[in-house]
């Protein structure tokens, strides 16, 4: 029997305004509107226009609770919304740029009937200038139409399927993040990321602008409060710019103190005319993969070891599907790891909004970023694994068919280029176990030349190709021993545990789907105390990080600490306490 669970936020949902925050921490301008709320909507054949005959509530995807609108997306049908807003632009120079959280998957946007632009890929941000579609009316129409192939397509898709089951959860399509509008100057600062040199006492501030004249310069500014604690300018070249910060005193982020400096960046003309002025912030922190005294390969943050204890967070909502209800719901998952005593989230072939990345900022937990997959074939790799192949051996092909390189290194691109800023995230996770694999050191070596500063899981489970600074177990049963080690590679388990307990009115199914079974709570927390301490034990042999499976239920999978609506199933201080103990 399905059980339409909600949760605990889902009354708390704006009707009119949903999601009012500010949608990207990471480079804030005073000047924005919001457009979540009720738009028209209709589902349709490609061939036929569309008659809008009911509406939806932007931005949660089509097929949630929350969206109003009860429809899964089949790879032959269309989805078109619309919506009407005001011209924010004053007189004078400025561009009107329309910004998408994220659409899943690809996208056609018109302004007031004019094409102005398209997307494809489900999980990065990305805006269209709309200033020369707007027209001189009070109000200008907004139409967008969305096509999504999910499970039948070659795109990263995470764990979404048409037929879901098990680990494969349903479908998702269109805008599930928030759209605004931003009026910016016609040379603005486009991007900002930081890269920090402890040894030097310095922050290096990275900037992407656009249009920049000769002449221009950034200034950057960082403050601690009101106080100011370190400045500096660059003059621009070629639209880029990079603005070293000198610190007396380097305030380092960790999960035990997340500072976070204030920055306050401004790009001025050759006469000191500020053009374009944004806010934003930054966490110093180096990570590395050495070896300890015993010469165990660690991870390191900030010239110290530490392990990295965490969960496998699929990022999912009973009533919102891949969108949180509310900002509380966005950041309670975070803040429920934390109160559990884990220090790390391994966030699962998803990719989050901006505010939840800053809310691990800010809140203090390490990242392990990744990728989502493309198609996997549950039922072929039941089959198989049924036949006795290991996974290590199966026919791949079969299970994880359509790869289209070209189209995965472009998402994979946008999504490094997304979230670059954010000090939380410690490790790209590019391949998670075979699910889509391909090119695999060919893609590894890309992600670490893109992005020095970060480590890189190579890949997470079964088909490892040597590369990468961690060599990834996936453990569903005993852990005796710890594999052997590889020389320079850091020693984990990306998945492990999977211990299921079905909690009556929060479950989904009357039953459910896990790795191993129990009972009871009492029972479910003696296997896991007895796991914990086999990995306890492996942690002096070199183990140098576990992530469990998983944080919360997910539709028919009954694997997480808490369920699918968010109740803790054990106390988390006894969970905690077993952290404790062990480590």
């Amino acid at each position: 029997m399905l059980v339409n669970l909600r949760s605990q936020w889902a009354d708390d949902v704006d009707q009119e305004l949903p999601l009012p925050e500010y949608p990207r921490p990471q480079l804030v301008r005073e000047q924005w509107v919001n457009l979540n709320g009720k738009w028209d909507a209709c589902v349709h054949s490609p061939e036929v226009e569309p008659d809008f005959f009911a509406s939806i509530l932007v931005p949660f995807p089509l097929g949630s609770t929350l969206s109003g609108f009860d429809h899964i997306l089949q790879p032959e049908e269309i989805l078109t919304m619309r919506t009407y807003f005001e011209n924010p632009l004053s007189e004078g120079p400025e561009r009107l740029r329309l910004h998408f959280g994220a659409v899943d998957w690809a996208c056609e946007i018109w302004i007031n009937d004019v094409a102005v632009g398209s997307h494809t890929g489900g999980f990065d941000p990305f805006y269209i200038d709309i200033t020369d579609a707007l027209t001189s009316d009070s109000s200008q129409k907004l139409v967008i139409a969305i096509a999504d192939p999910t499970d039948t397509g070659t795109q990263p898709l995470g764990k979404q399927t048409l037929t879901p089951f098990a680990i494969q959860y349903t479908a998702v399509a269109g805008i599930w993040q928030t759209v605004w509008l931003e009026p910016v100057p016609h040379s603005c600062i486009e991007r900002v990321y930081t890269e920090t040199a402890i040894t030097a006492g310095t922050v290096t501030v990275n900037c992407d602008l656009s249009n920049a004249k000769s002449g221009t310069q950034v200034n950057v500014c960082a403050f601690d409060g009101e106080t100011l604690m370190s400045q500096g300018s660059e003059l621009v070249v070629d639209d880029s710019v990079s603005v070293p910060l000198y610190f007396d005193d380097l305030h380092l982020w960790c999960p035990s103190d997340p500072f976070l400096y204030d920055l306050v960046i401004e790009l001025t003309d050759a006469n000191g005319n500020v053009l374009d002025r944004a806010d934003s912030y930054c966490g110093a922190r180096e990570v590395s993969c050495e070896p300890d005294d015993a010469g165990h390969m660690r991870l390191y943050l900030n010239g110290s070891p530490i392990f990295h204890l965490g969960l496998l967070d699929q990022g999912w909502w009973p009533d919102g599907l891949l969108t949180a209800p509310t900002d509380e719901a966005l950041k309670f998952d975070i803040e429920a790891t934390l109160k559990m005593g884990f220090n790390t989230i391994r966030k699962h072939v998803k990719v989050e909004p901006a505010r939840w990345y800053w809310h691990a900022d800010r809140l203090g937990v390490l990242v392990w970023q990744d990728m989502p997959s493309t198609v996997f074939n549950m039922v072929e790799f039941g089959k198989q694994l049924k036949e006795g192949t290991k996974p290590e051996e199966m026919e791949w092909e079969s299970i994880s068919p359509g790869k289209d390189p070209e189209g995965f290194r472009s998402e994979l691109d946008a999504m490094l280029h997304a979230l670059q800023l954010f000090p939380s995230i410690v490790v790209w996770v590019p391949f998670n176990e075979a699910w889509g694999q391909h090119d695999t050191n060919g893609t590894l070596t890309h992600v670490m030349r893109s992005d020095p500063t970060r480590l890189v899981d190579g890949p997470s489970g079964w088909t490892d190709m040597g590369l990468g600074h961690m060599r990834d177990h996936h453990l569903y049963q005993d852990a005796e021993q710890l594999p052997e080690a590889e020389s320079g590679r850091a020693t984990v388990y990306g998945e492990f545990g999977g211990i299921s307990l079905y909690i009556d009115g929060h479950s989904m199914f009357e039953k459910g789907w896990g790795y191993t079974k129990t009972e009871s709570v009492e029972d479910f927390l003696t296997s896991y105390e007895e796991l914990l301490a086999a990995i306890g034990s492996l942690i002096p042999e070199g183990l140098a990080g576990a992530i469990y499976t998983q944080t919360t239920d997910v539709e028919s999978e009954i694997n997480g600490l808490l369920t699918y609506d968010r109740e803790y199933k054990a106390r988390p201080e006894k969970i905690r306490s077993i952290h404790e103990r062990i480590l």
